[in-house]
């Protein structure tokens, strides 16, 4: 059997993430939306399909971009909605014939055996009820991209709670001190240096292969810091992060997709970070309106009420901030915006160069891209440049 995993339109509103990736690849708790997916099915997605203008997305461990037509009808195939969040024990159960596969009243995907016709383009937009079985999928839908931040400490715990059963802490070693009872799981190379505190009373923490945490550190749960992380000091809080995502100041709720860098002191809350951001010293955001009313989400239109008290920024792929730079509460800052105002509207298309008036220019922006990918050690090939190429060209169509 084959999995693919899709994106539907929906999701295809996600901003700013849906511009510059599928948004399988969003990372939510410890995991990424397609790792979930793989976990339920049992097998690694052979593809994902998603929106024509990523037809080049490339990403380490990412399966290819597809059309609806590539997935063929020689094996059986499974179809899952990146929406889709099963429950961690819940296990796909080959049918004995076609299925739709449901979730919370949605229809979250199908199966289909060899031989049988796909679904089609519109189907994957709006699925629909296909011929044959219903079946009732543990878990639940995301509906709306903040629920990212929103959902994530909590599905935080409950992964680990789920991957951790009965791990006792570890012992307290190094000069560094924990509270509470909660586990606490360190990959055999991780580097702690003395007074890092551990606050294990509101839930696990998990440090991946070959993370560093400085002293001066409090970390409090529930958090996951993805491979090769840095913890540079502050207090840090209710944290999940992809792969080289280097942290530093008061962190409190949020996501932190790969490849980022907030390596100086400043507030970030309820925040989700996108791969290669890289925020300037002192950048600080606001997650919480003087009024204490609800928290309105910028888009480039109108805003959308979150329903949320407490709700920061979202932080597209390869965003720049200056030093000093605040973000206002609600904000949305587009796929290779470069903010180098101080006060930021709360809209910031892609590819602004301090201001919605001016674009980044493509070779500019590419041999940043480059620039910070070899930072990393990571190489930046034909692949990457084709795919970053036409997020460009399709973010700025409309502007020129």
């Amino acid at each position: 059997m084959k999995l693919f995993v899709f994106d539907d339109r929906q999701a295809g509103d996600w901003r700013p993430y849906a511009l510059s990736r599928p948004c399988a690849e969003l990372r939510f708790g410890t995991d990424s939306l397609r790792g979930r997916l793989e976990r339920f099915a049992g097998t690694v997605a052979s593809g994902t399909l998603t929106r024509s203008w990523l037809g080049s997305f490339s990403e380490d461990g990412a399966p290819p971009v597809l059309s609806a037509e590539d997935p063929g009808d020689d094996e059986d195939r499974l179809f899952l909605c990146c929406r889709a969040v099963p429950d961690p024990a819940a296990r796909f159960e080959i049918p004995d014939g076609p299925a739709t596969l449901e979730m919370e009243g949605e229809i979250v995907g199908a199966y289909l055996p060899a031989g049988s016709k796909g679904p089609g383009d519109d189907w994957f937009a709006d699925p629909s009820p296909l011929r044959g079985a219903a079946l009732v999928v543990e878990g639940g839908v995301l509906q709306h991209v903040w629920e990212l931040v929103e959902r994530s400490a909590d599905r935080t715990a409950a992964d680990l709670e789920s991957e951790l059963p009965g791990v006792p802490g570890a012992s307290v070693s190094g000069g560094w001190e924990r509270l509470g009872a909660a586990p606490l799981q360190l990959a055999p190379d991780v580097s702690i240096e003395p007074g890092v505190l551990f606050d294990l009373r509101d839930g696990p923490i998990c440090l991946d292969r070959e993370v560093e945490v400085l002293a001066g550190t409090r970390l409090a749960g529930p958090l996951y810091a993805g491979p090769s992380s840095r913890l540079l000091g502050g207090s840090i809080s209710r944290l999940s992060t992809g792969p080289f995502s280097y942290v530093r100041g008061e962190i409190e709720e949020s996501v932190f997709l790969g490849y980022a860098n907030k390596a100086h002191d400043g507030f970030l809350g309820h925040a989700y970070v996108g791969r290669w951001a890289n925020l300037g010293a002192l950048t600080t955001n606001s997650d919480l309106k003087n009024t204490y009313g609800t928290v309105r989400l910028a888009g480039p239109a109108d805003e959308v009420d979150t329903g949320l008290m407490k709700f920061g920024c979202l932080i597209g792929d390869h965003v720049k901030t200056a030093i000093g730079t605040l973000i206002p509460t609600g904000a949305v800052i587009g796929c290779g915006a470069n903010v180098l105002s101080r006060l930021p509207e709360k809209w910031v298309p892609p590819f602004s160069w301090g201001g919605p008036e001016t674009v980044h220019r493509k070779d500019g922006f590419l041999r940043t891209a480059e620039v910070s990918a070899s930072r990393r050690g990571v190489r930046f090939g034909d692949g990457e440049r084709e795919w970053l190429s036409e997020v460009w060209e399709r973010a700025t169509a409309a502007r020129r």
